[in-house]
């Protein structure tokens, strides 16, 4: 019986599990470099063992072998950060030891939660699109930005952070991570866009609304100068500022920002260089009609906000960070409203630009008296 390209990569995806146990008890797993390429083998073995079994009808989107890789991954950081916390023992302790060692730290655990739950899921539903011939566009470029934000927090706060001193050669592992999403980000921006069924007269009419005939859109403006600003101070305190504000907030609120980890102060970094552009563009896009970009990039970066704010939330409270660093138990609801809000906003963003993109679309007029009569 012929097994269908989607369910042939789900079934290899959980193979992950009973992988890992047998690697587990092989006791030439000693060695980094053993490891390294146990791991790179059984990457390609998985890839060959796909292409065959969907050889006769192979999917044409060629990010489909990718997805599948990429959720057997997954299965096996789940597997990680379940062992890390207890859940379940035997399956990858060879590969912690001797291969991505900083992956036992309060912020991989987390990660490693994050890509076996949301990155998975993310990947099944792509892999489903591409079986069904349907546009996986947007579910694409919200895994973009999560996939490159946690990427780049990851890479840089183990070279730079107290794990430099025990990076293995599996950590080379990691470029496939880094190139892949960049090939697969400009195959999916490339893909063609949904367009709303929509007259040229709503387009322009609600193009016409001045900004306080939008309240959503006022609410949202508020939203993006408070995240900037919050993002901006956050960036201070991983800089070691001196300011006294920073020094209680990092002390009484967030002591995980001091943390010689180093993942959050990167984090922070990352926040400030990159969500802070994107606040500003995102301000002006609510303000200026006919930014055709602003529902792609809101989708990236909300995919990236949710991310970065899962994991650091979960490695501020996560038992693994040692007590000094965690979030002072009188503050924990404050800490979880502050950043819990911080990334609803950018989601509900992201859902605000896509479904209603009226205002978005380019080439509309908006200064006809006739429409001004008809808002009005």
């Amino acid at each position: 019986m012929r097994v269908g390209a989607g369910t042939a990569a789900f079934l290899l995806s959980l193979s992950a599990i009973p992988i890992s146990f047998l690697l587990n008890r092989v006791s030439a797993m000693d060695s980094p470099m053993v490891v390294f390429y146990a791991a790179a083998g059984v990457l390609l073995g998985l890839l060959l063992v796909l292409y065959l079994l969907v050889i006769g009808t192979p999917p044409k989107d060629p990010l489909f072998y990718a997805f599948a890789v990429f959720s057997f991954t997954s299965v096996i950081d789940l597997v990680i950060s379940l062992e890390q916390d207890g859940y379940i023992k035997g399956f990858m302790g060879f590969y912690l030891k001797e291969g991505e060692p900083y992956l036992r730290s309060a912020y991989g655990i987390l990660i490693c939660y994050w890509d076996g739950t949301v990155h998975y899921a993310l990947y099944l539903m792509m892999i489903a699109a591409i079986t069904l011939r349907w546009s996986y566009r947007t579910v694409g470029l919200y895994w973009l930005g999560s996939m490159l934000i946690s990427l780049v927090t990851l890479l840089l706060g183990t070279v730079v952070g107290k794990f430099g001193t025990e990076i293995r050669p599996a950590f080379l592992l990691n470029i496939p991570y880094v190139l892949i999403p960049i090939w697969a980000g400009k195959k999916i921006y490339r893909m063609p866009k949904a367009l709303p069924r929509i007259t040229a007269d709503q387009i322009a009419m609600e193009q016409s609304k001045w900004l306080y005939r939008r309240p959503l859109d006022l609410v949202f403006i508020v939203y993006l100068l408070i995240a900037a600003a919050f993002t901006v101070f956050r960036g201070f305190i991983a800089l070691e500022c001196s300011f006294e504000t920073c020094d209680t907030y990092a002390f009484d609120q967030e002591p995980y920002l001091s943390d010689p980890v180093m993942y959050p102060k990167i984090q922070m970094l990352v926040n400030m260089f990159y969500l802070v552009p994107f606040f500003g563009l995102a301000l002006y896009g609510l303000i200026d009609p006919g930014c055709e970009w602003m529902p792609d990039l809101t989708v990236v970066f909300a995919g990236a906000i949710a991310q970065a704010q899962f994991s650091h939330i979960g490695a501020s409270l996560h038992p693994r960070t040692a007590f000094t660093y965690r979030v002072p138990q009188d503050v924990v609801s404050s800490f979880l409203y502050a950043n819990i809000l911080f990334a609803l906003g950018a989601q509900l963003l992201a859902v605000r630009c896509v479904t209603c993109s009226n205002f978005f679309l380019k080439g509309m007029p908006i200064n006809n008296e006739e429409l001004e009569k008809k808002v009005n």
